[in-house]
């Protein structure tokens, strides 16, 4: 029979990456008109909210027939799913008698309580990384400087993404950098003396790109990516107040990445600064960074991609090599 019947069957879904009790208007209207309101798990974080607007949910047994048999009565039944066990016994149990073709069904309604907002999956990231922190005899005892060299390895494997163009492997590397953001905020938040932790971390870099963005967030106007780098480096001048233009450039970077480094706020600052006198292959190396760096050519990109090619032709060396053994 494909008859329906009176009445009908809302499941309301609610996410736990929202505030319980910021429900749709939507979803607020079904469970104040509901007939009966439904629940698997009686700790479910959305019931005292429910209990604080009148409404009060009964605990959700696994009994598909029995809804039926409800809403074959007129009446209307909201269940909101939970990830008990229960929960997916009962839809389960509706699925199969609305898929036998036998049954007079009421109407089947999925309805959103609430939504994820971008970036929702970040909280999950910081309750798991939080857990294990306090659960794993190995990651319990970390430290910045245990980390330090897992992050370089994972910048380098970004890296290799990036210029393989692996748009899986991107994704995977890109959350392994990820990762190391949020085990060190994590370490960090346990700090005795001075703790901060990921809302800290993020507060900080929202601030930053607010108020480095002036035509984004402000009144100021910028129309080409020239002006917005002229916007950057102004409000970071004003940040930092530098007593030296080599401030700040981490010394223990690649070599070309810092020979490039140099010679860009070299320029930026219009001083005209000739590379050293020096023989050997170092101080050519160095005059080429910094030509790279004015003709805008990343010095380090262009000798990996350089390298890159240097490794294919060995191996088709080695390749040509067994072919004539």
């Amino acid at each position: 029979m494909n008859d329906s019947a009176p009445g009908r069957i809302v499941l309301l879904t609610t996410s736990h990456r929202v505030a319980p009790g910021l429900l749709s208007w939507p979803a607020w209207q079904t469970l104040h008109a509901a007939d009966r309101v439904l629940c698997a798990d009686p700790g479910h974080p959305v019931l005292p909210y429910l209990r604080e607007a009148g409404i009060e949910a009964e605990a959700a047994a696994s009994d598909a027939r029995g809804l039926v048999d409800f809403c074959l009565a007129g009446g209307r039944t909201v269940v909101v799913i939970t990830s008990a066990a229960g929960e997916s016994a009962l839809t389960d149990g509706l699925a199969r008698l609305a898929g036998s073709g036998r049954e007079t069904m009421p109407a089947l309604e999925l309805l959103p309580g609430s939504y994820d907002l971008p970036g929702a999956r970040l909280l999950d990231l910081v309750q798991v990384m939080d857990r294990i922190r306090r659960s794993c005899p190995w990651t319990g005892i970390r430290t910045h400087e245990d980390l330090a060299k897992y992050g370089l390895e994972e910048m380098y494997e970004l890296l290799e993404a990036i210029e393989t163009g692996d748009r899986e492997a991107l994704r995977e590397e890109l959350g392994d950098v990820l990762l190391q953001v949020v085990f060190h905020a994590r370490i960090a938040q346990d700090d005795p003396d001075e703790p901060f932790a990921i809302d800290d971390v993020a507060g900080g870099i929202v601030d930053k790109l607010v108020h480095r963005h002036p035509h984004v967030f402000g009144d100021e106007s910028a129309l080409t990516p020239e002006e917005v780098k002229e916007h950057w480096a102004r409000t970071k001048a004003a940040e930092k107040q530098r007593d030296s233009v080599t401030e700040g450039v981490p010394l223990g970077q690649p070599a070309l990445a810092l020979a490039a480094k140099l010679a860009s706020r070299a320029r930026s600052e219009g001083l005209d600064v000739a590379v050293p006198p020096g023989e050997g292959i170092g101080y050519a190396l160095l005059a080429m960074a910094v030509r790279a760096e004015a003709e805008g050519v990343e010095p380090e990109t262009a000798l990996r991609a350089a390298a890159r090619a240097y490794r294919d032709a060995i191996l088709a060396a080695e390749r040509a090599g067994g072919a004539g053994a």
